[in-house]
């Protein structure tokens, strides 16, 4: 095993963009909400901006979160960090994220080429190795992540080793998740992946029942909005294992 990441308590519960449904997206108070209900893993999105600082963010452009015009790899730091979540948050850096919760674990999703440089300098700097795990729509950009990093972490598959789980074919070795959405992650899908030694996260998954559904078929882990929900599901299961914060 490349790192330690996966090694929590299954089936893992990760706080989707931080818990989107109880305060904005990828913001101070999401992830905070998150860890004070107990949760040990957080997801997220990284961006860089034009002089390479790495922004906690989804989107390319600052408009749909944050009513602000612009493409943050086009801008300086300074002017991303002037714009607010929902009009009221400031933008997350990676680094203070990771600062902020030694003891939590981060699912990080690159979403454009110019996040991978300063994502492995983030990385190599807080020794964050064990708490990181990699994943993106792009081979491309995973390939560039792990070369950028020059040593293991936990990577999720590319939508290419998906596809290799569903229909037979080869897996990277890099790869130790399969994160996928609700529609691909059947029985069949689940015990493939296994197979292989691959965890099943699934996203998004905001609904008590279909949550019920999806451990049931085994997965081992699920991204929801609704933090408070899925924590109830988990804890009338028996299987909420909220982190020991340190």
């Amino acid at each position: 095993m490349p790192s330690g990441y996966l090694d929590f308590p299954r089936p893992l519960a990760f706080a989707h963009r931080g818990g989107s449904a109880h305060s904005p997206e990828n913001s101070w108070r999401a992830f905070e909400h998150a860890a004070g209900l107990g949760y040990a893993y957080l997801e997220t999105d990284v961006q860089a901006t034009a002089d390479g600082v790495l922004v906690a963010f989804h989107d390319k452009t600052l408009d749909r979160v944050t009513g602000q015009p612009g493409r943050i790899a086009e801008m300086a730091h300074r002017d991303v960090a002037a714009a607010r979540i929902d009009g009221t948050e400031p933008i997350p850096l990676l680094e203070d994220l990771l600062g902020a919760w030694p003891d939590m674990r981060f699912n990080v999703d690159v979403k454009d080429a110019p996040a991978v440089p300063p994502l492995a300098e983030v990385i190599r700097r807080t020794a964050a190795w064990d708490r990181v795990c990699i994943t993106s729509f792009s081979a491309r950009r995973l390939r560039a992540t792990r070369r950028a990093l020059g040593r293991p972490v936990c990577m999720a598959t590319s939508p290419a080793g998906v596809a290799a789980v569903r229909f037979g074919g080869r897996v990277a070795a890099a790869a130790q998740c399969a994160q996928v959405p609700v529609s691909i992650a059947t029985a069949r899908f689940v015990r493939r992946a296994h197979a292989r030694g691959l965890q099943v996260h699934v996203w998004t998954v905001n609904d008590r029942e279909l949550m019920g559904t999806l451990l049931d078929l085994g997965v081992d882990g699920i991204m929801t909005d609704e933090t408070v929900a899925l924590r109830e599901v988990l804890a009338e299961r028996g299987q909420w294992h909220p982190r020991q914060a340190i």
